[in-house]
């Protein structure tokens, strides 16, 4: 039995989107770094090694706990950026998460819950 055959194929990607350069990635990432330090108090960067899923990423986390992430082309980019973003850098595998930043989804996962309702 031929199943295999049956399966769509793909549509080529468009060169329009293959122009986006690694450099314009790094800098729209840079720039959501930067917004995101310059609007909360007390970030610090979690740089999360690759999975078998996942690329590298890093996380920010505020103060207050709320956080974001993003991919990273490496583990050294990652370190270099929070460097040049002026802000503590730890490696996550060692820190762990904060526990602001379980409080703040528990917090935010109760409120989604609550609109459900």
């Amino acid at each position: 039995m031929k199943f295999w055959k049956k399966r769509k194929l793909r549509a080529p990607i468009r060169p329009s989107a293959q122009k986006k350069s690694a450099s314009d990635a790094r800098g729209a990432t840079r720039d959501h770094f930067a917004r995101f330090i310059a609007t909360r108090v007390g970030v610090e960067a979690f740089v999360e090694p690759p999975t078998h899923v996942t690329e590298p990423t890093m996380v920010l986390i505020a103060n207050t706990g709320e956080w974001t992430r993003r991919r990273i082309p490496s583990l050294e980019e990652g370190w270099k950026l929070a460097r040049e973003l002026e802000i503590p850098v730890y490696d996550v595998n060692q820190v762990g998460y904060p526990q602001r930043m379980r409080q703040w989804n528990s917090a935010k996962r109760a409120k989604w819950q609550e609109k459900d309702l």
